[in-house]
Protein backbone atom coordinates (compact mmCIF):
# COMPACT_ATOMS: atom_id res chain seq x y z
CA UNK A 1 0.00 0.00 0.00
CA UNK A 2 1.13 3.65 -0.49
CA UNK A 3 2.51 5.95 2.05
CA UNK A 4 -0.48 8.18 0.97
CA UNK A 5 -3.27 7.10 2.76
CA UNK A 6 -6.23 8.99 0.87
CA UNK A 7 -8.67 7.09 -1.55
CA UNK A 8 -7.25 6.90 -5.01
CA UNK A 9 -9.08 7.37 -8.16
CA UNK A 10 -8.37 5.77 -11.36
CA UNK A 11 -9.44 6.93 -15.08
CA UNK A 12 -8.92 4.66 -17.72
CA UNK A 13 -8.07 5.43 -21.45
CA UNK A 14 -6.68 4.87 -24.66
CA UNK A 15 -4.45 7.67 -24.89
CA UNK A 16 -3.82 11.72 -23.55
CA UNK A 17 -3.42 13.01 -26.83
CA UNK A 18 -5.73 15.18 -27.58
CA UNK A 19 -10.16 15.53 -27.59
CA UNK A 20 -12.68 15.73 -25.90
CA UNK A 21 -12.41 12.84 -23.44
CA UNK A 22 -9.00 13.20 -22.84
CA UNK A 23 -9.62 16.89 -21.98
CA UNK A 24 -12.48 15.80 -19.27
CA UNK A 25 -9.90 13.11 -17.89
CA UNK A 26 -7.77 15.59 -17.17
CA UNK A 27 -10.40 18.11 -15.77
CA UNK A 28 -11.99 15.03 -13.46
CA UNK A 29 -8.38 14.83 -12.25
CA UNK A 30 -7.90 18.10 -11.45
CA UNK A 31 -11.39 17.96 -9.22
CA UNK A 32 -9.93 14.84 -8.01
CA UNK A 33 -7.25 16.50 -6.29
CA UNK A 34 -8.89 19.45 -4.87
CA UNK A 35 -11.24 17.13 -3.25
CA UNK A 36 -8.59 15.62 -1.45
CA UNK A 37 -8.35 12.08 -2.97
CA UNK A 38 -5.65 11.36 -5.23
CA UNK A 39 -5.64 11.09 -8.85
CA UNK A 40 -4.75 8.69 -11.29
CA UNK A 41 -4.64 7.89 -14.72
CA UNK A 42 -3.77 5.38 -16.94
CA UNK A 43 -3.38 4.90 -20.76
CA UNK A 44 -0.72 5.06 -23.29
CA UNK A 45 0.53 8.55 -22.39
CA UNK A 46 0.54 11.53 -24.99
CA UNK A 47 1.41 15.43 -24.83
CA UNK A 48 -1.43 15.85 -22.04
CA UNK A 49 0.52 13.69 -19.79
CA UNK A 50 1.86 16.93 -19.09
CA UNK A 51 -1.46 19.11 -17.96
CA UNK A 52 -2.12 16.01 -15.91
CA UNK A 53 0.91 16.27 -13.57
CA UNK A 54 0.40 20.11 -13.70
CA UNK A 55 -3.25 19.37 -11.66
CA UNK A 56 -1.99 17.05 -9.30
CA UNK A 57 -2.22 13.72 -11.20
CA UNK A 58 -0.19 10.76 -12.01
CA UNK A 59 0.00 8.53 -15.08
CA UNK A 60 1.01 5.45 -15.70
CA UNK A 61 1.68 3.95 -19.18
CA UNK A 62 0.08 1.49 -20.26
CA UNK A 63 -0.80 -0.19 -23.65
CA UNK A 64 -4.06 0.70 -23.37
CA UNK A 65 -4.48 1.95 -27.32
CA UNK A 66 -3.79 -1.43 -28.33
CA UNK A 67 -6.73 -3.93 -29.32
CA UNK A 68 -6.28 -7.41 -29.27
CA UNK A 69 -6.70 -10.43 -26.64
CA UNK A 70 -3.13 -10.58 -25.58
CA UNK A 71 -3.50 -6.59 -24.85
CA UNK A 72 -7.03 -6.79 -23.15
CA UNK A 73 -5.24 -9.39 -20.54
CA UNK A 74 -2.04 -7.49 -20.54
CA UNK A 75 -4.20 -4.31 -19.65
CA UNK A 76 -6.36 -5.82 -16.88
CA UNK A 77 -3.37 -7.68 -15.12
CA UNK A 78 -1.57 -4.43 -15.09
CA UNK A 79 -4.38 -2.28 -13.95
CA UNK A 80 -5.13 -4.82 -10.94
CA UNK A 81 -1.37 -4.21 -9.93
CA UNK A 82 -2.04 -0.54 -10.11
CA UNK A 83 -5.35 -1.00 -8.24
CA UNK A 84 -3.30 -3.08 -5.42
CA UNK A 85 -0.07 -1.15 -4.90
CA UNK A 86 -1.94 2.60 -4.97
CA UNK A 87 -4.94 1.29 -2.77
CA UNK A 88 -7.63 2.27 -5.65
CA UNK A 89 -10.66 2.50 -4.39
CA UNK A 90 -12.81 3.58 -8.14
CA UNK A 91 -11.37 2.76 -11.72
CA UNK A 92 -13.37 4.59 -14.13
CA UNK A 93 -13.37 3.54 -17.59
CA UNK A 94 -13.56 5.90 -20.26
CA UNK A 95 -13.24 4.16 -23.30
CA UNK A 96 -14.58 0.98 -24.49
CA UNK A 97 -11.19 -1.48 -25.05
CA UNK A 98 -9.01 -0.53 -22.17
CA UNK A 99 -12.87 -0.63 -20.16
CA UNK A 100 -13.22 -4.51 -20.62
CA UNK A 101 -9.19 -4.51 -18.65
CA UNK A 102 -10.76 -2.20 -16.05
CA UNK A 103 -13.74 -4.53 -15.60
CA UNK A 104 -11.54 -7.47 -15.08
CA UNK A 105 -9.29 -5.63 -12.99
CA UNK A 106 -12.27 -4.88 -10.86
CA UNK A 107 -13.27 -7.66 -10.40
CA UNK A 108 -10.50 -9.35 -9.53
CA UNK A 109 -9.54 -6.64 -7.08
CA UNK A 110 -13.03 -5.60 -5.91
CA UNK A 111 -12.67 -1.96 -7.24
CA UNK A 112 -15.52 -0.12 -7.62
CA UNK A 113 -16.07 0.42 -11.54
CA UNK A 114 -17.56 3.29 -13.04
CA UNK A 115 -18.10 4.41 -16.62
CA UNK A 116 -18.52 6.98 -18.73
CA UNK A 117 -20.46 6.24 -22.12
CA UNK A 118 -19.16 9.21 -24.18
CA UNK A 119 -20.58 8.20 -28.24
CA UNK A 120 -23.58 6.85 -29.82
CA UNK A 121 -21.17 3.76 -30.70
CA UNK A 122 -22.05 2.29 -33.98
CA UNK A 123 -23.72 -1.01 -34.07
CA UNK A 124 -22.59 -2.18 -37.59
CA UNK A 125 -21.29 -5.50 -37.34
CA UNK A 126 -22.12 -8.37 -35.16
CA UNK A 127 -21.40 -8.45 -31.70
CA UNK A 128 -20.89 -4.53 -31.70
CA UNK A 129 -23.48 -4.03 -29.20
CA UNK A 130 -21.79 -6.81 -26.72
CA UNK A 131 -18.28 -4.72 -27.25
CA UNK A 132 -19.78 -1.70 -26.82
CA UNK A 133 -22.29 -2.77 -23.65
CA UNK A 134 -18.55 -2.77 -21.02
CA UNK A 135 -19.79 1.20 -20.97
CA UNK A 136 -23.10 0.18 -19.40
CA UNK A 137 -21.76 -1.97 -16.70
CA UNK A 138 -20.57 0.30 -14.38
CA UNK A 139 -22.42 0.53 -10.62
CA UNK A 140 -23.07 4.21 -11.87
CA UNK A 141 -23.13 4.66 -16.10
CA UNK A 142 -22.16 8.70 -16.72
CA UNK A 143 -23.95 9.74 -19.88
CA UNK A 144 -22.85 12.62 -21.56
CA UNK A 145 -26.36 14.04 -21.78
CA UNK A 146 -30.37 13.03 -21.87
CA UNK A 147 -29.98 11.72 -25.12
CA UNK A 148 -26.95 9.37 -24.29
CA UNK A 149 -29.16 8.22 -21.35
CA UNK A 150 -31.73 7.05 -23.68
CA UNK A 151 -29.17 5.53 -26.11
CA UNK A 152 -28.35 3.44 -22.92
CA UNK A 153 -31.45 2.36 -21.56
CA UNK A 154 -32.57 1.39 -25.19
CA UNK A 155 -29.72 -0.98 -26.16
CA UNK A 156 -28.94 -2.33 -22.92
CA UNK A 157 -31.69 -2.58 -20.78
CA UNK A 158 -29.59 -0.13 -17.78
CA UNK A 159 -31.76 0.31 -14.88
CA UNK A 160 -32.33 4.28 -14.71
CA UNK A 161 -31.33 4.19 -11.18
CA UNK A 162 -27.24 3.55 -12.07
CA UNK A 163 -27.43 6.18 -14.84
CA UNK A 164 -26.33 9.96 -14.07
CA UNK A 165 -26.75 12.40 -16.68
CA UNK A 166 -23.37 14.78 -16.36
CA UNK A 167 -23.08 16.53 -19.60
CA UNK A 168 -19.44 18.17 -20.56
CA UNK A 169 -18.66 21.31 -19.36
CA UNK A 170 -17.50 24.57 -20.77
CA UNK A 171 -14.28 26.20 -19.19
CA UNK A 172 -15.86 30.16 -18.48
CA UNK A 173 -12.47 31.30 -17.75
CA UNK A 174 -11.22 30.31 -21.32
CA UNK A 175 -14.89 30.64 -22.97
CA UNK A 176 -15.82 34.15 -21.76
CA UNK A 177 -16.14 36.83 -24.27
CA UNK A 178 -14.48 39.93 -22.21
CA UNK A 179 -11.84 38.23 -21.70
CA UNK A 180 -11.19 38.17 -25.03
CA UNK A 181 -8.89 40.92 -26.65
CA UNK A 182 -9.89 42.49 -29.84
CA UNK A 183 -5.76 42.04 -31.07
CA UNK A 184 -6.46 38.34 -31.18
CA UNK A 185 -9.58 38.22 -33.02
CA UNK A 186 -8.26 40.27 -35.58
CA UNK A 187 -5.18 37.78 -35.82
CA UNK A 188 -6.67 35.12 -36.72
CA UNK A 189 -8.67 37.44 -39.26
CA UNK A 190 -5.41 38.55 -40.56
CA UNK A 191 -4.08 34.92 -40.89
CA UNK A 192 -7.10 33.47 -42.03
CA UNK A 193 -7.72 35.98 -44.97
CA UNK A 194 -11.24 36.82 -43.73
CA UNK A 195 -12.72 40.05 -45.60
CA UNK A 196 -14.29 42.73 -44.12
CA UNK A 197 -17.67 43.58 -44.71
CA UNK A 198 -19.19 40.46 -44.94
CA UNK A 199 -20.91 38.30 -42.44
CA UNK A 200 -18.45 35.28 -41.28
CA UNK A 201 -20.23 31.81 -40.79
CA UNK A 202 -18.10 29.29 -38.98
CA UNK A 203 -18.18 25.31 -38.84
CA UNK A 204 -15.59 24.57 -35.55
CA UNK A 205 -15.70 20.14 -35.60
CA UNK A 206 -13.06 17.56 -37.52
CA UNK A 207 -13.52 17.45 -40.92
CA UNK A 208 -15.04 14.64 -41.65
CA UNK A 209 -18.15 13.48 -43.31
CA UNK A 210 -21.02 13.25 -40.48
CA UNK A 211 -19.59 16.58 -39.31
CA UNK A 212 -21.65 17.93 -42.21
CA UNK A 213 -19.11 20.68 -44.15
CA UNK A 214 -20.20 19.43 -47.54
CA UNK A 215 -23.73 20.21 -46.31
CA UNK A 216 -23.00 23.72 -45.70
CA UNK A 217 -21.18 24.04 -49.21
CA UNK A 218 -24.17 23.36 -50.84
CA UNK A 219 -26.41 25.28 -48.54
CA UNK A 220 -23.89 28.51 -48.97
CA UNK A 221 -24.00 27.90 -52.82
CA UNK A 222 -27.99 28.42 -52.97
CA UNK A 223 -27.10 32.27 -51.03
CA UNK A 224 -27.46 35.36 -52.93
CA UNK A 225 -23.78 37.20 -53.44
CA UNK A 226 -21.97 38.79 -51.93
CA UNK A 227 -22.07 35.50 -49.90
CA UNK A 228 -21.50 34.89 -46.44
CA UNK A 229 -17.96 34.27 -45.90
CA UNK A 230 -17.31 30.69 -44.42
CA UNK A 231 -14.61 29.16 -42.02
CA UNK A 232 -14.27 25.25 -41.70
CA UNK A 233 -11.87 25.06 -38.98
CA UNK A 234 -10.75 21.70 -37.59
CA UNK A 235 -8.06 18.60 -37.54
CA UNK A 236 -8.16 17.74 -41.43
CA UNK A 237 -6.84 13.89 -40.16
CA UNK A 238 -5.55 11.93 -42.97
CA UNK A 239 -8.32 10.95 -44.74
CA UNK A 240 -9.40 12.21 -47.93
CA UNK A 241 -12.83 14.03 -47.19
CA UNK A 242 -10.75 17.38 -46.87
CA UNK A 243 -9.30 17.61 -50.64
CA UNK A 244 -13.22 16.33 -51.77
CA UNK A 245 -14.32 19.75 -49.62
CA UNK A 246 -11.87 21.52 -51.89
CA UNK A 247 -13.11 20.26 -54.84
CA UNK A 248 -16.53 20.53 -53.97
CA UNK A 249 -15.35 24.30 -53.17
CA UNK A 250 -14.19 24.68 -56.73
CA UNK A 251 -16.74 23.21 -58.24
CA UNK A 252 -19.72 25.05 -56.59
CA UNK A 253 -17.88 28.69 -57.66
CA UNK A 254 -17.11 28.84 -53.99
CA UNK A 255 -12.97 29.67 -53.81
CA UNK A 256 -13.79 33.31 -52.85
CA UNK A 257 -16.07 32.36 -49.98
CA UNK A 258 -15.03 29.48 -48.11
CA UNK A 259 -11.18 29.04 -46.22
CA UNK A 260 -10.55 26.23 -44.43
CA UNK A 261 -7.15 26.70 -42.07
CA UNK A 262 -7.27 24.02 -40.32
CA UNK A 263 -6.99 23.32 -36.38
CA UNK A 264 -7.22 25.88 -34.29
CA UNK A 265 -5.59 26.51 -30.88
CA UNK A 266 -8.01 29.91 -29.63
CA UNK A 267 -11.09 28.92 -30.71
CA UNK A 268 -12.77 31.64 -28.26
CA UNK A 269 -11.52 33.96 -30.65
CA UNK A 270 -12.22 31.99 -33.69
CA UNK A 271 -16.08 31.85 -31.91
CA UNK A 272 -15.93 35.77 -31.77
CA UNK A 273 -14.69 35.73 -35.16
CA UNK A 274 -18.39 34.69 -36.93
CA UNK A 275 -21.37 36.20 -36.58
CA UNK A 276 -23.26 32.48 -36.66
CA UNK A 277 -21.80 29.12 -35.23
CA UNK A 278 -22.69 26.35 -36.91
CA UNK A 279 -23.25 22.80 -36.33
CA UNK A 280 -23.93 20.35 -39.48
CA UNK A 281 -23.47 16.78 -38.41
CA UNK A 282 -25.53 14.39 -39.85
CA UNK A 283 -25.23 11.76 -37.26
CA UNK A 284 -26.43 12.19 -33.96
CA UNK A 285 -24.03 13.93 -31.55
CA UNK A 286 -23.17 12.37 -28.32
CA UNK A 287 -23.10 16.02 -26.81
CA UNK A 288 -21.73 18.67 -28.97
CA UNK A 289 -19.06 20.92 -27.18
CA UNK A 290 -18.76 23.49 -29.67
CA UNK A 291 -22.09 24.28 -29.61
CA UNK A 292 -21.99 25.32 -25.87
CA UNK A 293 -18.80 26.57 -26.24
CA UNK A 294 -20.14 29.20 -28.88
CA UNK A 295 -23.23 30.07 -26.84
CA UNK A 296 -20.43 30.26 -23.71
CA UNK A 297 -19.32 33.21 -26.49
CA UNK A 298 -22.34 34.80 -26.60
CA UNK A 299 -22.42 33.63 -30.63
CA UNK A 300 -25.65 33.00 -32.15
CA UNK A 301 -25.78 28.89 -32.91
CA UNK A 302 -27.59 27.03 -35.65
CA UNK A 303 -27.28 23.38 -35.11
CA UNK A 304 -28.74 20.48 -36.51
CA UNK A 305 -31.77 18.91 -34.91
CA UNK A 306 -31.00 15.85 -33.60
CA UNK A 307 -28.99 13.92 -31.00
CA UNK A 308 -27.45 16.15 -27.62
CA UNK A 309 -27.93 19.65 -29.58
CA UNK A 310 -31.94 19.56 -28.82
CA UNK A 311 -31.47 19.69 -25.53
CA UNK A 312 -28.70 22.80 -25.67
CA UNK A 313 -30.13 24.43 -28.57
CA UNK A 314 -33.41 25.63 -27.22
CA UNK A 315 -35.92 27.13 -30.64
CA UNK A 316 -35.53 30.64 -30.72
CA UNK A 317 -33.63 31.24 -27.54
CA UNK A 318 -30.77 29.99 -27.28
CA UNK A 319 -30.19 28.95 -31.04
CA UNK A 320 -31.92 27.79 -33.96
CA UNK A 321 -32.41 24.06 -35.19
CA UNK A 322 -32.53 22.78 -38.68
CA UNK A 323 -33.16 19.27 -40.12
CA UNK A 324 -29.70 17.68 -40.49
CA UNK A 325 -28.41 17.15 -44.22
CA UNK A 326 -30.93 19.49 -45.56
CA UNK A 327 -29.15 22.44 -47.23
CA UNK A 328 -32.42 24.07 -48.34
CA UNK A 329 -33.11 24.27 -45.00
CA UNK A 330 -29.82 25.58 -43.42
CA UNK A 331 -29.62 28.09 -46.00
CA UNK A 332 -32.93 29.47 -45.45
CA UNK A 333 -32.10 29.62 -41.38
CA UNK A 334 -28.85 31.27 -42.35
CA UNK A 335 -30.72 34.08 -44.02
CA UNK A 336 -32.89 34.56 -41.69
CA UNK A 337 -30.74 34.71 -38.73
CA UNK A 338 -28.42 37.11 -40.69
CA UNK A 339 -31.85 39.43 -41.00
CA UNK A 340 -31.94 39.55 -37.82
CA UNK A 341 -31.33 42.75 -36.15
CA UNK A 342 -28.20 43.20 -33.51
CA UNK A 343 -29.72 43.63 -30.62
CA UNK A 344 -32.08 40.49 -31.74
CA UNK A 345 -28.99 38.22 -32.45
CA UNK A 346 -27.28 40.01 -29.38
CA UNK A 347 -30.11 38.79 -27.39
CA UNK A 348 -30.24 35.33 -28.17
CA UNK A 349 -26.31 35.25 -27.41
CA UNK A 350 -26.91 36.03 -24.09
CA UNK A 351 -29.69 33.68 -23.70
CA UNK A 352 -27.41 31.25 -24.80
CA UNK A 353 -24.43 32.44 -22.38
CA UNK A 354 -26.85 32.35 -19.17
CA UNK A 355 -27.91 28.85 -20.18
CA UNK A 356 -24.53 27.66 -20.16
CA UNK A 357 -23.59 29.22 -17.25
CA UNK A 358 -26.62 27.65 -15.37
CA UNK A 359 -25.70 24.33 -16.22
CA UNK A 360 -22.77 23.02 -18.90
CA UNK A 361 -19.94 24.49 -17.13
CA UNK A 362 -16.68 22.59 -16.26
CA UNK A 363 -17.50 22.99 -12.43
CA UNK A 364 -20.98 21.40 -12.94
CA UNK A 365 -19.32 18.59 -14.63
CA UNK A 366 -16.48 17.94 -12.06
CA UNK A 367 -18.62 18.54 -8.59
CA UNK A 368 -21.27 15.82 -10.27
CA UNK A 369 -18.67 13.58 -11.39
CA UNK A 370 -17.35 13.51 -7.35
CA UNK A 371 -21.08 12.98 -6.39
CA UNK A 372 -20.79 9.82 -7.92
CA UNK A 373 -17.52 8.88 -6.34
CA UNK A 374 -18.59 9.65 -3.36
CA UNK A 375 -21.97 7.21 -4.01
CA UNK A 376 -20.47 4.26 -4.45
CA UNK A 377 -17.62 5.75 -2.16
Amino acid sequence: MPADHRPAILQVLPALRAGGVERGTVEIAAAIAEAGYRPLVASAGGPMVAELEAVGGRHFTLGLDRKSPAALLTGANALAEIVKAEGVRILHARSRFPAWSALMAARRTGAHFITTYHGTYNEGFPGKRLYNSVMARGERVIAISQHIANVIRARHGTDATRIRVIPRGVDMARFDPALVPAARVEALRAAWGVPSGRPVLLLPGRVTRWKGQGVLLQALATLPRPRPFVLLVGDEGRGTYAQELRTQITALGLGEDVAMPGHCDDLPAALLLADIVLHCSTDAEAFGRTIVEAQAMQRPVIASDLGAPRETVLEGETGWRVPPGDPAALAAAIARVLALTAEERTRIGAQGRAMVLEHYTTRAMQQATLSVYREVL
